[in-house]
């Protein structure tokens, strides 16, 4: 005897052995033994071997019409046997039952199973449903063909050209778009960025670096929606001083500038004026909805994101020539000492005369030049008294710093500028302690440090940045930057409280305190009943916490985004070997411009030796390079404008990524790591 039965969702036939009870033990065509359950068993038969039974069983299986089967079938549930005596018009042979059980088996469209050999017609409107999706995938499956077809054509389907960003960096991996992309990469062994670089889809390595930015930051366009401007409601005074700025060439939110005034009884009065963009912007309206969702100016190469619209910054901007609104700080000092004898602050108009730039200040203001008194530039003598001032701040700032137990700051850093122009990159080196940038620092410092103290002894809460070797964990945790609502030490800046405030155009933590600091000045005592924000206000801590990860997101960018140009760079120069400094263990940056690099297996070197590279491959899409060592040039650590471990950002200028202590890279005091997306590279 034989059996047609079946086993985990598959039919088989087999030759019974032995019968015991309400099991069978079968021998297969294979020779394999099975034990079989009754309740297994479809059809029992003696006239065919199982080999030919599931061989006729599959012929007839193939010549069944599914339409005519379904209208035979009904709408009532049936066994198989039974339905092949309505479709052959006699009770079937064994072959043709196991036949048509094949054929219905195959079929979840027509037949819906209900058992072991029992099925149910499907619907009429659900068998057109289902008909129609088995048309739409069959059509969909040709043009999917069509479009990997055209993809390794190199070009790019029509349909596609309009979903390039989102199949690259969000795509639905159930279109057919997304599927024919994907297979078209298989076949052409390439990744989804390369294959639509070149197919057109994406323009360049820098737009696919962008476009990334923008879809993740920016899903709706970078641009502002077209809103009033609102003008200052207060009737300002106008100060009795003429300010000037000192920044990069192509800043355009210009936030602070200086004066100085020699008073009839000797006295220095010394102001720093900041943007007052919070006397337009309040708390909850329009334009602070904009500003709060950006938090930051994105900045990169050639280009930024501002966080407010072009018109606003241009009327709050100090810009040369304007009377403009100020929250300006005023320090009377006695030039002997230069101690300080009195500290206000104002809101108020403020004249700026000039915006003064390092490109062309940097050469004529030297140390040199105010030690000796010599060469001549515009505002000679203001700028040499706050030179002297800034000496003194920095001074009493490292005085304090090393009775936290840290070493002095570093002197000789170097930034880099980067400057593009049709496509074209200049990387420049700008000493980090030239006296104006000294100045311009030191000032900032201590602004955001007097208007800490000011919202502190008022009893308003603020966003402060502060450092200090408290609490558990490593000594690197313990040092880590945090932000919070109250006012510490910052131990890295020497300080003993610290708020950025003198940013308010292009930082969102500083516009918050901006209206904090005015809140204290025009209410006093009051203040705390009168400030936008109060103690404990989970706004101020949302606030905080969305800001950390935005600017670190932004921070992350603008890595990226130098990282690339320091390539393109290389590529534009046609730079082979160049020189590089050694970081730790096996980091490395260029000499000349700041390119981080990674050489793995390198041999140990002290921090700050030098060495010559062979500059083998880069890759503007992976933003990687692959080097390898020619020589070492020296291997005594050199006075070299290597990365401080616990600096913190001045917030006083344009920001870079490739400076490790520049406002928008991560305050933590140990030097970060780099990696293969913020500046490391693989050989």
């Amino acid at each position: 005897m034989n059996l047609f039965f079946e086993e985990s969702g598959d039919f088989k036939a087999g030759v019974v052995l032995s019968h015991a009870g309400d099991s069978y033990q079968v021998e297969l065509p294979g020779g394999k033994r099975v034990k079989v359950r009754a309740r297994d068993v479809l059809l029992q038969y003696t006239n065919q071997t199982p080999a030919h039974l599931l061989e006729d069983a599959h012929a007839i299986a193939d010549d069944v019409d599914l339409d005519f089967l379904w209208e035979v079938a009904g709408q009532d549930e049936f066994g198989f046997a039974d339905l092949g005596k309505e479709y052959f018009g006699h009770d079937p042979l064994p072959h043709e039952a196991a036949g048509l059980l094949f054929r219905l088996h195959s079929a979840p469209m027509y037949f819906y199973k209900r058992g072991k050999g029992r099925y149910k017609a499907a619907p009429p409107d659900a068998l057109k449903a289902a008909l129609v999706s088995i048309e739409r995938k069959k059509q969909q499956a040709i043009i999917q063909e069509q479009y990997v077809e055209t993809l390794k054509a190199r070009r790019l389907p029509e349909a596609m050209q309009s979903l390039a960003i989102p199949l690259l960096f969000k795509p639905d991996k159930n279109s057919i778009e997304y599927k024919a992309l994907s297979a078209a990469c298989t076949e052409l062994q390439t990744t989804p960025q390369r294959l639509m670089l070149d197919v057109g889809g994406i323009v360049s390595p820098l737009d696919l670096h962008l476009s990334k930015f923008l879809f993740e930051y920016f899903p709706k366009g970078a641009g502002f929606p077209s809103i009033p401007i609102p003008e200052s409601s207060a009737n300002l005074p106008v100060a009795d001083v003429s300010a000037f700025s000192v920044d990069d060439v192509t800043t355009t939110e210009i936030d602070d500038a200086f004066s100085v005034k020699r008073l009839e009884d000797g006295m220095v009065r010394i102001g720093i004026h900041i943007a007052a963009p919070g006397l337009a912007i309040q708390p909850d309206d329009a334009i602070d909805h904009i500003a709060r969702h950006r938090l930051s100016t994105v900045y990169m190469p050639g280009d930024k994101i501002t966080m407010l619209p072009d018109e606003l910054v241009e009327r709050y901007t100090l810009g040369a020539g304007q009377t403009r609104p100020a929250l300006s700080l005023y320090t009377t000092l006695n030039p002997a000492d230069w101690s300080a004898i009195d500290v206000q602050t104002k809101i108020e108009l403020v004249h700026i005369a000039s915006n003064l730039h390092h490109n062309v200040m940097d050469a004529l203001v030297t140390e040199e030049a105010l030690s000796n008194n010599t060469g001549d530039f515009p505002h000679k003598e203001e700028i040499t008294l706050l030179w002297q001032w800034a000496n003194v701040l920095a001074q009493g700032r490292m005085a304090k710093r090393e009775s936290f137990g840290l070493r002095p700051e570093q002197t000789n850093r170097v930034d880099f500028n980067f400057y593009v122009e049709n496509g074209l990159v200049k990387i420049e080196r700008r000493n980090r302690g030239a006296p104006l940038d000294k100045i311009v620092a030191e000032l900032m410092i201590y602004a955001n440090c007097a208007w800490g103290k000011l919202m502190h002894e008022h009893g308003v809460p603020g966003i402060y940045r502060s450092q200090g070797r408290s609490g558990g964990g490593g000594w690197v945790a313990r040092m880590m930057v945090r932000m919070g609502t109250h006012a510490a030490p910052h131990q890295g800046l020497g300080v003993d409280q610290y708020a950025w405030s003198t940013s308010p155009l292009r930082r969102y933590t500083d516009l918050v305190n901006q209206w904090q600091i005015m809140a204290c000045v025009r209410h006093g005592v009051t203040a705390p009943l009168s400030a936008p924000f109060r103690h404990k206000d989970a706004d101020l801590f949302a606030i905080i916490s969305s800001f950390e990860a935005a600017y670190g997101a932004y921070a992350d960018f603008q890595t990226r985004m130098e990282r690339y140009w320091c390539l393109r760079w290389l590529a534009q120069e046609n730079i082979r070997q160049a020189d590089a400094v050694v970081l730790r263990e096996d980091v490395l940056r260029l000499t000349d411009i700041p390119l981080i690099i990674r050489l793995p297996g390198m041999q140990p070197l002290a921090r700050g030796a030098q060495v010559r590279l062979d500059l083998l491959h880069w890759d503007e899409v992976d933003l990687t390079i692959e080097a390898r060592l020619l020589e070492i040039k020296s291997t005594d650590p050199a006075s070299l404008d290597l990365p401080e471990e616990d600096e913190e950002d001045d917030g006083t200028t344009t920001p870079l990524a490739s400076d490790l202590s520049s406002e928008i890279i991560s305050d933590v005091v140990s030097e970060p790591a780099p990696d293969a997306s913020t500046g490391g590279s693989a050989v």
